[in-house]
């Protein structure tokens, strides 16, 4: 009868592993933009400058499906404050109106008219995914003042009687163009965040396994000697780790034909995200053994989709409950901001990921603190006795 119960928990693992997965899928499915920054810049100190940030302003775009505004504007005093804010990934994109704006408007009621310029700047290195809904609906903002203006132009030429010349005639149906800038450019590494994620953790989940297993069934007569043995396995992790950091790179440039500026700062960084992904696991497992395993199991199943995503785009329970939760998003960002950004490998994220590697190295030497036990060395004795 004890065997047949291996047919009812089959049934119950099923249940499980659809829950599990399809509750997965959730982020993906139900994602929408919400209130992204978007910088905007009026440099023209006109009339017609002002009226046309305030008419966008007034204007934002919103979502199909739940009506919230895509956009959340952010005033801008200056060019410099934007590229720092988009540097520092605080924006996602940006509008500038230039400083000609009024003459150039003011010229489409005379001969030669000019048309009306504004620009477009987007933070690929952000999310790329977002990039291209920023580009969107910032693209679409400018058609709709398009045609607003448009209209306004030809109400004013109605009711002064004024000629129209075909210059004019032309610009009148497109008064504003616009022009786009893509700010730290992924170029052909977009996906390199999500390449590199998916080998690091699974390498640093084995990795501290392996290390796990090699103590399990060790028994210490010391604490001096437990504690020898502590300091191997973190120094074998952050060897792992190197090896790890440096090995992934130089595949990718194999098999991914991948390029990157400086190979030494992103093969340091994935060391240390990898090293602190061990740390971690081992540190875990070590205190609760096997139940620690389904716990990085999930975080690598519900990170996936989570980290093609940003904040602004998750559901409301999964950017307050799950996503804060996820250790490797540190390693996400920091990926981004040695690749896109400033390209130094100790940045805030690398300042996270520090401190998950001194968390962990504190468990495993809170370790030695527990009372040495010695059933396994009894229970050795004890087989031995009775052979």
């Amino acid at each position: 009868m004890k065997d047949n119960k291996w047919f009812i928990l089959a049934f119950g693992a099923v249940m499980v592993i659809l829950l599990i997965f399809g509750s997965v899928q959730i982020p993906g499915a139900h994602s929408s933009p919400k209130s992204l920054p978007i910088g905007i810049l009026v440099e023209d100190i006109g009339e017609m400058g002002e009226s046309f940030a305030t008419l966008i302003q007034e204007n934002v775009p919103t979502d199909s499906e739940n009506k919230e505004p895509i956009i959340k504007w952010v005033v801008l005093e200056n060019k410099v404050q934007m590229k720092e804010q988009i540097a520092e990934q605080t924006l996602y994109g940006a509008l500038v109106v230039p400083e000609n704006f009024t003459q150039l408007y003011a010229s489409l009621q005379s001969s030669p008219p000019t048309a009306l310029e504004v620009q477009i700047f987007i933070n690929q290195g952000k999310n790329t995914t977002v990039a291209t809904i920023v580009n969107q609906a910032l693209t679409g903002i400018v058609t709709q003042m398009n045609v607003y203006l448009s209209n306004q132009l030809l109400a004013a030429i109605e009711q002064h009687s004024m000629p129209l010349t075909v210059e004019q005639a032309r610009l009148f149906t497109s008064p504003i163009q616009s022009s786009t800038v893509n700010l730290h450019e992924t170029e052909s590494l977009n996906n390199a965040p999500m390449a590199f994620f998916q080998p690091i953790w699974l390498a640093s989940v084995v990795s501290a396994v392996f290390l796990w297993l090699a103590g399990k069934n060790r028994s210490f007569t010391t604490r001096i000697e437990q504690a020898k043995f502590r300091a191997i396995q973190v120094l074998l992790a952050a060897l792992l780790g190197l090896l790890a950091g440096f090995t992934l790179p130089w595949i990718t440039t194999w098999m991914l034909d991948y390029e990157f500026g400086s190979y030494r700062s992103i093969a340091f960084f994935l060391s240390l995200s990898c090293i602190s992904f061990i740390l971690m696991i081992l540190a875990v497992i070590t205190w609760i053994g096997y139940a620690g395993l389904p716990i990085f199991i999930l975080f690598m199943f519900y990170g996936l989709p989570l980290l093609q995503l940003t904040p602004e785009m998750m559901p409301s329970f999964y950017k307050d409950w799950i996503y804060p939760w996820l250790p490797m998003r540190f390693m996400f960002e920091g990926v981004k901001e040695v690749l896109f950004f400033s390209g130094e490998v100790w940045n805030a994220g690398a300042i996270k990921l520090r401190w998950i590697s001194l968390v962990g190295i504190l468990l495993l030497l809170g370790k030695i603190i527990v009372p040495i036990r010695k059933e396994s060395l009894s229970t050795e004795q004890d087989e031995i006795a009775r052979t």
